[in-house]
């Protein structure tokens, strides 16, 4: 499931980059660049939206969703699995089993 979130997610963000890539500017006609309504068009009223920029929200709001999702699926993990390089076996621990056999500093306690 991460995996596919994943893709998604990366879709999500080329898609809202090509988006924003393809629309033009409120003033980037060509009499905006000489001077012909520069200021009306601007700062004026843009109206009801097109397709491109409801594809640009739509696809930002799935880019920042599943921003929040990953990373709420990647800070839940309580188990990982070591290899033991001299047994050459996978060893499945608890975090709380990692932490107690690190060697403590001077100074520090280890959290039972």
């Amino acid at each position: 499931m991460f995996s596919v979130l994943l893709v998604i997610y990366l879709l999500a963000a080329v898609g809202v980059i090509g988006l924003v890539l393809i629309q033009q500017g409120k003033g980037a006609d060509m009499g905006a660049s000489f001077g012909a309504g520069a200021s009306n068009t601007v700062f004026g009223a843009s109206g009801s939206g097109n397709f491109l920029t409801r594809m640009t929200a739509l696809f930002a709001i799935v880019f920042f969703v599943l921003s929040l999702v990953l990373g709420n699926l990647s800070t839940q993990k309580t188990e990982s699995q070591w290899v033991d390089p001299t047994q050459g076996q996978v060893i499945e621990k608890k975090a709380e089993d990692v932490m107690s056999e690190l060697p403590a500093e001077s100074g520090d306690e280890i959290p039972q």
